[in-house]
């Protein structure tokens, strides 16, 4: 598995989050002003400094439950409020929108060119807040510092180690069930037309070589698809045509927002029964989720601030019947890091050990209560 995948999954992710806030910020009709700034509130949380550096270290993937508490916070860091099941559906669409993207990237660099496109797009969305701007332009300089001079080899891995980590996920989406590029089951179909990936040829030609290297015949075959020659390449800077489409806001033309589960199946089950398996590296895991989630604070509402609740769904009826109808292996029970509470612990924990080591250093004294008492023993 690659060290190095988490930032991608974490900023698509978080990409993929904040195309589906803005939807359903504007179908609610919350207003401009209230939508401006949990869009607003949330990045700033997502792009925090000290939280980016802690997740560019080279780490393993969290497991999904660590990483589902992490947007559970990061949803919440505003004045905007979610129920369980609606942060369910959010999370569900999120998931199964970068596992479309990441199967459909036509090679493995592209993954990245993905990325950019969620960059520019959260860039857009914080275009009249500078500050914030900066911030966002600031990680960007450094996912392309890290992430572009990565071999061929080095994103294959990163792609590989997605695909493990979204593998016995099959939601069934709407968006994509109506496009028909998912099944029934919540498989995604897979083209076998359109461009073929850049710096390669149109399947259905064999040449061969004689050992000086010349071309002594030529065969052809059929390739099963309806390919067409590469588009030109994407850029890889901070500006410039991405020519990929994938990772770009599906939901910026008028389209509902809905989902719908499939039915638990022996995969789902057994990885569900996978995850509930004590982890060994579970405490390291809660550790480092800890120094991240210190830096994700959920926004308090004052008095001047009223919060709001957004509803993924067209009723509170229907979200209702979602929580209830939910299949087991698809909840998240996590468990709540108070890294600020706990830090404070940490602080008056030292002080009390510190008390302690005072009185040890007095009775280490000649006149000491041990020492008395051992010679009234002696005595006996």
């Amino acid at each position: 598995m690659s060290m190095r995948t988490l930032p991608l999954l974490f900023i698509n992710l978080g990409g993929e989050m904040l195309y589906i806030l803005d939807q359903r910020l504007r179908a609610q009709n919350i207003p401009a002003d209230k939508a401006r700034k949990v869009m607003n509130d949330i990045i700033t949380t997502m792009f925090n400094k000290t939280f980016m550096e802690e997740l560019f270290k080279p780490q393993e993937l969290y497991s999904k439950k660590a990483l589902r508490t992490v947007f559970d916070r990061l949803a919440h860091a505003s004045i905007m409020r979610l129920n369980q099941a609606s942060m369910d559906k959010l999370y569900d669409l999120m998931t199964m929108a970068f596992k479309y993207q990441v199967l459909l990237c036509p090679r493995p660099k592209d993954i990245l060119l993905v990325s950019f496109n969620h960059m520019d797009a959260i860039k857009d969305f914080i275009r009249d807040s500078p500050s914030i701007f900066n911030q966002v332009d600031e990680i960007f300089r450094q996912l392309i510092e890290m992430y572009s001079s990565l071999p061929a080899g080095e994103f294959q891995l990163i792609r590989q180690t997605l695909l493990i980590f979204f593998q016995d996920m099959h939601i069934r989406v709407s968006i994509f069930l109506k496009d028909k590029v998912q099944n029934s089951n919540g498989r995604f179909v897979l083209p076998t037309s359109g461009p073929v990936p850049y710096g390669t040829q149109i399947p259905g030609l064999i040449r061969m070589f004689n050992y000086n290297g010349d071309e002594v015949k030529k065969s052809e075959f059929p390739n099963g698809g309806n390919y067409t020659s590469p588009l030109q390449e994407g850029s890889f800077d901070l500006y410039g045509g991405r020519v990929l489409k994938l990772g770009t806001n599906m939901y910026s033309v008028s389209r509902p927002v809905e989902t719908h589960m499939s039915g638990t199946s022996k995969s789902s089950a057994s990885h569900a029964k996978e995850n509930a398996a004590p982890n060994p590296l579970a405490k390291e895991e809660l550790n480092l989720l800890a120094r991240l989630m210190g830096h994700l604070e959920v926004k308090k509402t004052t008095g001047s601030e009223s919060g709001f609740r957004v509803n993924l769904f067209s009723t509170d009826e229907e979200e209702e019947e979602a929580a209830i109808l939910r299949p087991s292996e698809f909840s998240y029970q996590f468990i709540n890091i108070q890294a600020t509470q706990d830090q404070q612990s940490n602080e008056e924990l030292a002080r009390i050990m510190g008390e302690f080591k005072e009185e040890d250093t007095v009775s280490q004294s000649p006149c000491s209560k041990g020492d008395d008492l051992l010679a009234m023993m002696d005595g006996l």
